[in-house]
């Protein structure tokens, strides 16, 4: 039996959408559902077109009920990914997957973390520092915004007239190449199946 991966993403998901495309090739996990609090995100049209099942939650649902648990168990999720999702995940969550949430933040946590720090305000607060090199961080969540402990990061260098969208770019290469493979790692260290 595969092991199941929900993917949660808010924005365009292009993550999203390259997990599904990986974890499609293999025989022991798939993305079996992709949820979003957006219901403008443009994972929505990826899932749809990759033929994976999508849930939009609203923030209440997602803080204040059981409801995301509920669908979780529905689809029988072993594995949490977070690509480009911005709330705080709840307890009964985090207490239901220890060590089973991952996120992936563009930046080379502890530097550029924390509430508000995402995307391109990562990519500015870099070039506005003078940082010859940025990356990205794969960890587990907890309680706290870019918190967990880290599992895996690697590193880009920053030009000096490197914009933002450079930055953008260099930081998604390293997304696409990095993430599905430590995904793939973690589930197969903690294989229970």
């Amino acid at each position: 039996m595969k092991h199941q991966i929900a993917v949660f993403a808010s924005g365009n998901g292009s993550n999203a959408e390259n997990l599904i495309a990986y974890f499609k090739k293999n025989n022991f996990a798939q993305v079996g559902l992709v949820l979003t609090n957006n219901p403008n995100a443009g994972v929505i049209a990826r899932a749809n077109r990759l033929k994976t099942p999508v849930c939009v939650f609203s923030k209440k649902d997602f803080q204040d009920s059981n409801k995301i648990l509920e669908v979780l168990n529905e689809y029988q999720i072993d594995w949490i990914v977070l690509a480009g999702f911005l709330l705080l995940f709840p307890e009964n969550i985090l207490k239901r997957y220890p060590n089973k949430i991952i996120n992936i933040h563009p930046a080379l946590l502890p530097k550029y973390g924390g509430k508000g720090m995402y995307g391109m305000h990562v990519h500015k607060a870099v070039i506005e520092n003078n940082e010859t090199e940025t990356g990205i961080t794969i960890h587990f969540v907890n309680e706290k915004y870019d918190d967990g402990k880290v599992i895996f990061q690697a590193k880009t260098v920053v030009e000096s007239n490197d914009t933002p969208e450079d930055i953008a770019k260099k930081i998604h290469k390293l997304e696409y190449k990095w993430l599905p493979k430590v995904i793939e790692k973690q589930i197969k260290k903690g294989e229970t199946l």
